[in-house]
């Protein structure tokens, strides 16, 4: 089962994981004074791009006419990647377009993969125009850009109309320079440093533009056509199949980061647990990548327009080294930045390992003892295990040992802690899912015809039988959702946190004669019957999440397979909670009302919410700044608010923070627990007095 792709707005071309030893082949530099050549598509991919419509429309979940509106979707979806913001075709390119149109899908199955390349070359010509327009306006110096006038830039474009000729295209071109030399400028650059990192990033988009191949131009158009299947189902070129397949062994050493191309930036899609991004607390998912520097004191090379395999060479170094990455931050809409600071290293997969830890929840004069189990992954060694080791590592061997560990310290409650979770292991899910219920089924797998399978508990033996809570947010996904899920519905624990992710399918990869297909073939169900797909698991108690679940989330990913339910399986559940859940609730609202640590989670989700909403930027130079000053001020006030509450001296500005970030890279094993596993630790405890324990943990 592969993890899901988060978050999520226009995710591009190519995944890669920072952390690995790839042996990336790089484009020799070419003339970039000379017009960019035209691609073409080679025998190969034609044939490939066949074997992918025919793999696709016999065996692919989704069943999908090629008819016009499916070519007319294609269409739409080529254009969004190769233009998301409308900031490059015309109106009249379009227009020239629609021939195209109309024979796609026709083409497609033909293997005529000229009319793709059309577009491409088109797209190609256009940026190779934009690029060229900055660095002869930035050659005429910055002094003459008017930003006292007041005038705005509109940064979400994906529903503005293609641009109607030339003079609007340049103004537009205009406006987005003027926005990139105030995003400088309030980063306390120097007129010649801005004109010198704004001429060098687009110079690198012209380099990127005369290294593109014909792969880059076949990957993006077939990618268009499987992505109207459902976003998981994707073609990989041979060099991006090879990257996949280290991905999925593991062999990982760098920063442990996973990034995609974003129009011209490099974007971070997620973070692997227990890898030096992680530990450092800093990188996040949905953060755009502009520069990188090597040491504490190398210089900061800009990787605007840059392709991604060559940042990721930038990023990748020896072990124990250092990199330091300029970032925007995803809820960032003013171009203000962050530089972080990170040590190099293998990603140690025993730092992927569940782990147990006992915390006190006082309650009255009582002191109960929570054990709590965090699972950051599902992994099984299937090797060591194929090859009959009796000794291989697994998620549920390592919590069976941790369970029998809290029983001995007689706990008086289990939290499993799936909070950042993306997946893996479907056996492990289901394996873990069976410590807790004695026999039964855990979830139903529906195949592309139709049929339905249970998978069953393999252990008649039910672990640990006591009170337990079960902890989400939006990046718990896929074996998470179905564990999580599976406890929901048998009644063996409260859900508590926020909507999981909702990755609920199945997928496979087919080799092709030039590359591979990953496809999805399957789909998750609970055994209540409702599919986990899209809409994920809903908790039974919410808590505030920084996560926008608008851009996070698989119902954010465009032609994703819908949520629906199948007939339920035969099952017993072990208690009811639905008749509880309003008075744990109350207990919960009244005792986080007063919780500053609670408190500062919903102003922070309030904050990024408010400025998550801006669709648009001021120019003028003044009013960009109060903007700024403004926004500061509002996070500092919110930080400061929460370090009083802890005694903490409070900070004079939000650098100091940053600072102090950068001068404590690794997260304690030992830490204090955080507010949410607090709280839900309260919550267990509640239930468990509300409880009759013998009556709720048997079978009804």
């Amino acid at each position: 089962m592969t993890p899901p792709l988060q978050p999520a707005k226009r995710l591009a071309l190519l995944l890669f994981p920072l952390l690995l030893l790839i042996n990336t082949a790089f484009a020799v530099d070419q003339d970039i004074n000379k017009p960019v050549p035209a691609l073409s598509p080679n025998l190969q991919q034609a044939i490939a791009s066949v074997n992918v419509v025919q793999l696709l429309s016999r065996t692919h979940y989704r069943k999908l006419s090629l008819d016009q509106q499916t070519a007319d979707k294609v269409f739409d979806r080529y254009l969004d990647r190769l233009d998301p913001n409308r900031s490059f075709f015309l109106q009249s390119d379009i227009d020239s377009f629609y021939p195209i149109k109309k024979k796609l899908t026709d083409s497609l199955k033909s293997g005529n993969l000229k009319p793709g390349f059309e577009i491409f070359n088109r797209y190609r010509t256009r940026a190779e125009e934009r690029a060229r327009f900055m660095i002869k306006e930035l050659d005429l110096g910055i002094n003459k850009l008017d930003l006292k006038k007041n005038e705005d830039l509109i940064i979400e474009r994906k529903e503005e109309p293609w641009l109607k000729g030339k003079d609007e295209q340049h103004k537009l071109w205009m406006k987005q320079l003027k926005d990139s030399v105030l995003a400088q400028k309030l980063n306390n650059k120097t007129d010649d440093e801005i004109i010198s990192q704004l001429r060098r990033r687009n110079t690198n988009l012209l380099r990127r533009l005369h290294q593109s191949k014909s792969e880059d131009a076949f990957q993006a158009y077939i990618n268009s056509f499987t992505g109207v299947f459902d976003p998981h189902t994707q073609y990989f070129s041979p060099q991006t199949a090879e990257n996949f397949d280290i991905n999925m062994s593991l062999s990982l050493e760098g920063i442990g980061a996973v990034l995609s191309s974003e129009d011209e930036y490099t974007k971070v899609v997620s973070v692997v647990a227990g890898g030096p991004a992680d530990k450092a607390e800093q990188l996040k998912a949905g953060d755009k990548i502009i520069s990188v520097a090597q040491g504490k004191k190398g210089k900061m090379e800009d990787v605007v327009g840059m392709r991604l395999d060559d940042v990721v060479k930038l990023i990748r170094g020896a072990k124990h080294t250092i990199v330091r990455l300029e970032v925007i931050p995803g809820s960032s809409k003013d171009g203000s930045t962050r530089t972080y600071e990170i040590i190099r290293d293998q990603v140690k997969l025993e730092e992927q390992d569940a782990s147990s830890k006992i915390i006190d929840v006082k309650n009255g004069n009582k002191t109960n003892r929570i054990g709590i189990i965090e699972i950051p992954t599902f992994y099984i060694d299937f090797k060591a295990a194929q090859a009959g080791d009796p000794n291989y590592k697994s998620t549920t061997r390592d919590v069976r040992r941790l369970i029998g560990k809290l029983k001995k310290d007689k706990v008086d409650g289990i939290i499993v802690d799936l909070r950042g979770n993306g997946g893996g292991s479907l056996q492990e899910a289901n394996e873990l899912t069976g410590l807790f219920i004695d026999r039964g089924p855990t979830v139903i797998v529906r195949n592309n015809r139709g049929r339905s399978e249970k998978q069953e508990d393999p252990d008649p033996e039910q672990l640990y039988a006591g009170p337990m809570a079960v902890m989400t947010d939006r990046l718990s996904a896929s074996a998470s959702e179905i564990f999580a899920g599976a406890m929901q519905d048998y009644g063996r624990a409260l859900v508590i946190g926020s909507q999981s992710y909702g990755k609920g399918t199945v997928q496979s990869i087919q080799p092709l004669n030039h590359g591979q297909l990953k496809l999805t073939l399957a789909k998750f169900y609970r055994v209540s019957g409702q599919s986990t797909q899209n809409q994920g698991v809903l908790p039974d108690i919410t808590f505030p999440s920084l996560y926008d679940s608008r851009d996070i989330g698989e119902n954010t990913l465009p032609d994703a397979l819908p949520w629906d339910t199948i007939s339920p399986t035969s099952y017993n559940r072990y208690a009811d909670f639905s008749g509880l859940l309003n008075a744990l609730e109350k207990k919960h609202t009244e005792r986080t009302k007063d919780n500053a640590e609670f408190i500062y989670l919903n102003e922070m989700k309030d904050y990024l919410m408010r400025y998550e909403k801006i669709t648009k930027v001021s120019l003028n130079e003044d009013k960009r700044k109060l903007e700024l000053q403004t926004m500061r001020s509002q996070r500092l006030a919110i930080e400061n608010r929460l370090r009083k509450s802890r005694g903490e001296s409070l900070l004079n500005n939000l650098d100091e923070l940053e600072e102090e970030a950068n001068n404590q890279p690794e997260k304690k094993k030992d830490k204090e627990p955080d507010a949410f596993m607090k709280e839900a630790g309260s919550i267990l405890v509640d239930l468990t007095q509300t409880l009759d324990n013998k009556l709720a943990f048997t079978r009804q």
